[in-house]
């Protein structure tokens, strides 16, 4: 009997769906960061590729606050070499076990968003590289525009499936099938 119970995506087994101008798909389950501190992106980018996360992207998540993400699991050496240089400017949590990303893509995507959020998903208003933190229905997320017709949905792991097949039922109505 093994000490710890195995680890499984909380997304594993969910189809990727597709139509027309859709496309919705669960995200490598890899690793996402929280930044905390007196550091600006420009500087925080700088640190992150001497730690050798030059792959991760930056999202804002607040005041003085980041994510930092990316589809690969990071030993527990790559995070400490990060906290190393960041020190002194700016703490590191691991959120990697507690929040799920989800990819949504395609001219339609805004439009499935709208039915859920009441951010402004235009363009002009929301920009490639924005993000912020909002509801979808009742579910709290980091938003985040990853392309002109491309978003990023994290969320908390124990809401990942409920949020994953709402947004399915509304990918559907769309002309997405599996």
């Amino acid at each position: 009997m093994p000490d710890r119970p195995e680890h499984r995506p909380v997304l594993a087994g969910k189809a990727v769906l597709q139509g027309p101008g859709i496309r919705l798909e669960p995200l490598p389950e890899g690793h996402l960061l929280h930044i905390m501190g007196a550091i600006d992106a420009e500087d925080l980018a700088g640190r992150i590729q001497a730690a050798g996360l030059e792959e991760s992207t930056i999202r804002s998540a607040g005041y003085r606050q980041w994510f930092i993400a990316g589809d690969d699991v990071l030993p527990s050496s790559r995070i400490a070499a990060l906290s190393s240089a960041l020190q002194a400017s700016a703490f590191v949590s691991d959120q990697s076990h507690g929040r799920v990303r989800i990819g949504l893509s395609g001219p339609q995507a805004a439009e499935l968003l709208a039915k859920g959020t009441a951010v402004d998903l235009h363009l002009s208003a929301f920009p490639e590289g924005r993000s912020t933190i909002t509801l979808f229905g009742h579910i709290s997320l980091q938003l985040t525009r990853t392309d002109a017709d491309s978003f990023e949905l994290t969320v908390l792991r124990s809401f990942a499936e409920a949020l994953y097949e709402e947004l399915e039922t509304l990918a559907v109505s769309l002309g997405a099938i599996a």
